[in-house]
Order: structure tokens, then C-alpha cells, then sequence
């Protein structure tokens, strides 16, 4: 495998390691362990640790995605396997993008408008609504994301397979 093919792997599986790191630990945790300790406002708290640490994980796989994309522009081998990373790829940056700019962003500003810790605010709330739609949409945008960024993953070990 070549050093840049090497690196790319290197950024693909750090990047794709912190997201599962996120989603299968941090968010979890922050929850558990701030509800735990019975506070009125647990699930602002943890929410604002999670936004802070996903705001991390969704630029990561921005930049990653549009670096390893750049990169991905010199292919040694003719065949169709560029085509596909390049797509997927695209797809980790939009999704990470989106989730970032524009997902978060309307949760912030929807958080910024209900006065009450998200807790507080009743489930039938039109805001509340809103608030879990929204949420639900940022965790579709992060298992797309991480199913392309593994797809792209095993892509570029095939090219790295197919110029060796």
C-alpha cells in the first residue's frame, strides 16, 4: 500500500473510530450519567455536551471527507472503484455537513427559543416536536455518514489492493 493510500485509510478509520466512539459512548454516557444525578435540567447538560462533541465529529467528516476526496482525484488503476469512493465520499461530506450547518444549527435556534429546559416542555409542544424531528434527523445524518465513510473505507483498501 502507498504512504498516500496509507494516510487516507489513517483518516477514514480515525475519523469513522471517533463518530462510533460518539454515538456508542459519549452520547450514551453524557445521558446516563447526568440524569443520574436527578438535576431538572439533565437533558439540557447533556445535550449541550453532545452538541459540542458532535459539532467535532460532524467538521471532522467534513474536512476528512473533502481532503480524502481531493486526494482521491489520482487514480493509478482504471476502473470503476474511484467513481464509487468519490461518491461516498460525497455523501460523508454532505451528511456531515448538513448535520452540522444546518441540523444543529436549527436545533440551536429552536433550543434558543423555548425558554424551559427541553425536559420542562411538554411532548405534545409543537416545539418538542420539532426538537425530536430534528433530533432524529441528526442521527440518520450521522449513521449515513458513517455508512459512507465504511463503504469509502473499503473502497480505498481496494484501490491500495489493486496498484499494489
Amino acid at each position: 500500500m502507498s504512504l498516500l493510500n496509507s494516510i487516507r485509510v489513517l483518516l477514514l478509520a480515525s475519523w469513522l473510530g471517533s463518530a462510533l466512539y460518539f454515538s456508542a459512548v459519549v452520547a450514551p454516557t453524557a445521558f446516563s450519567v447526568l440524569r443520574g444525578q436527578q438535576l431538572a435540567n439533565a437533558s439540557e447538560l447533556a445535550g449541550a455536551i453532545v452538541n459540542r462533541a458532535l459539532g467535532v465529529v460532524n467538521t471532522g467528516g467534513f474536512i476528512v471527507g473533502l481532503v480524502l476526496m481531493g486526494t482521491a482525484l489520482f487514480p493509478k488503476v482504471k476502473s470503476r472503484w474511484p467513481l464509487f469512493e468519490l461518491i461516498s465520499l460525497g455523501i460523508l461530506v454532505i451528511a456531515t455537513g448538513v448535520s452540522q450547518w444546518i441540523i444543529a444549527a436549527r436545533l440551536h435556534a429552536l433550543r434558543l427559543s423555548i425558554e424551559l429546559p427541553i425536559d420542562q416542555v411538554s411532548a405534545s409542544d409543537p416545539r418538542r416536536i420539532a426538537f425530536n424531528s430534528l433530533h432524529g434527523y441528526s442521527v440518520i445524518a450521522l449513521a449515513i455518514a458513517m455508512i459512507a465513510a465504511l463503504i469509502a473505507f473499503f473502497l480505498i483498501a481496494q484501490r491500495a489492493r489493486l496498484n499494489s
